[in-house]
């Protein structure tokens, strides 16, 4: 049975003693089907790892393409893994807009942690002009293909994939559950197409954005 997760990106906010404080204000009760995830800043990881509540999760909010080099202000997959934390997203919305991260920069971002025993939250999604002009399904459609490129369906077993509609972020509008959900099952359908029944029912799906 596929685990439900519940993830919190804290993107540029919360420093570590501010990210301590912060986790020790909620409480944290995840039931047996499910996983509680919290990506912090990188400055934040090693405090918090070490008052993790029982049932928690830390991710890293983005990791480099390259294994090592003159890349200033960026981080290693094998870096991440050595301070002990083992998922990081890769994809997200922000990442590609502000950073120019193109497919081909995210299926490397993939690939490279998986080579490190990284598991990796995908984050695809359509912006509002592509939404409106009815293509959200074949964005996210060619999102889907450039990253899961080449991958076994061993490797499916370490990704899950993040729907974030660049459209419901922050932007005022929101989505619907019926938006969501037929995404949802449209991004599963696409997964069933690359690697069987199987391993689509097995990859959990979860959805980012503003609702209403």
């Amino acid at each position: 049975m596929r685990k439900q997760i519940l993830a919190g990106n804290w993107k540029m906010n919360h420093g570590p003693s501010e990210a301590l404080a912060f986790l020790h204000s909620f409480k944290f009760e995840p039931k047996n089907n499910q996983r509680i995830v919290l990506c912090p800043p990188y400055v934040s990881l090693q405090s918090m790892q070490k008052e993790l509540p029982r049932g928690v999760e830390l991710a890293s909010q983005n990791i480099h393409q390259e294994e090592q080099g003159a890349f200033t202000g960026e981080i290693a997959a094998s870096m991440i893994k050595e301070i002990g934390v083992g998922i990081t997203l890769v994809g997200h919305s922000e990442r590609r807009s502000y950073y120019n991260e193109t497919d081909q920069i995210v299926a490397q971002k993939v690939r490279k942690a998986l080579e490190h025993g990284l598991e990796v939250i995908l984050c695809v999604g359509e912006q509002l002009q592509q939404r409106e002009a009815g293509k959200a399904q074949e964005v996210v459609k060619e999102q889907i293909l450039a990253a899961l490129k080449g991958l076994t369906r061993e490797n499916m077993e370490d990704i899950h994939i993040a729907y974030e509609p660049v459209w419901a972020i922050g932007t005022g509008k929101t989505a619907s559950s019926e938006d969501a959900q037929e995404m949802n099952q449209y991004i599963r359908r696409q997964i069933e197409e690359l690697f069987g029944f199987e391993v689509a029912q097995q990859t959990s799906i979860l959805y980012g954005g503003s609702v209403n």
